[in-house]
């Protein structure tokens, strides 16, 4: 996979880091001298110009990337690459870092975003995430569909707990996508069983969010027990 991220500041170089280990080809554009730090990731790609300039981004060759990141510390550019990733080349994933939270009503497919990532967001999410069991977490916004990426440990009270995947009656426009149970990652299958502690997370639609908190959450009767 092909991933141009403007901005090569801390975040954007870190970004870069992580794909080039899994295997991607990493594209790292930022318009200041400074910023153009080869010996820091040496496997990248770099490019010295101005993202929000279109003779850049052709020089980019924008139309080649799977995804593109706009991680500078501007939202305004971050807004713009965005815009232009989407519909002037095409790219069918756009990532986009909100560094002041007052914009991230902005952050959304009229702007070509398809994911908002706000630090300040993320960084209380997982303050919740850490003391609140049985509460529901929003990590991630995605643009399209109104859906968001959500956190619930279960608690070890809940009707769930011991039951199958495939026993349990989803809301709508809800989809679980990983158990995270001690140090394992699994993919769901029909077949596994909740247990309680289980990190669970989401792709839901905004609107449904009540409804699988409450769902997560029930106890169990005095009969079932």
């Amino acid at each position: 996979m092909r991933v141009a991220i403007a901005g090569a500041g801390a975040v954007g170089r870190s970004i870069a880091g992580e794909l080039l280990e899994n295997g991607h080809e990493v594209l790292l554009i930022d318009k200041a001298p400074t910023a153009i730090s080869v010996e820091r990731v040496p496997m990248a790609e770099w490019l010295l110009a101005d993202a929000c300039e279109i003779t850049s981004l052709d020089e980019a060759a924008l139309q080649r990337c799977n995804v593109v990141i706009a991680a500078t510390g501007d939202d305004k550019v971050n807004l713009v690459v965005s815009l232009l990733a989407k519909t002037e080349y095409g790219v069918p994933r756009v990532v986009a870092r909100v560094n002041n939270p007052k914009n991230e009503w902005l952050f959304n497919e009229s702007w070509g975003v398809d994911v908002a990532v706000s630090t300040p967001r993320l960084m209380s999410a997982l303050v919740e995430e850490a003391v609140s069991v049985g509460d529901l977490v929003r990590l991630l916004r995605f643009s399209h569909g109104d859906a968001n990426l959500v956190e619930l440990t279960l608690p070890e009270e809940s009707a769930l707990a011991g039951i199958q995947v495939g026993d349990v009656e989803w809301p709508e426009d809800t989809s679980l996508v990983t158990i995270i149970r001690g140090t394992r990652v699994l993919t769901p299958s029909t077949e596994d069983s909740l247990e309680a502690g289980d990190e669970l997370l989401f792709v839901a639609a905004q609107a449904r969010e009540e409804q699988l908190e409450d769902l997560l959450s029930a106890r169990r009767t005095d009969a079932a027990r």
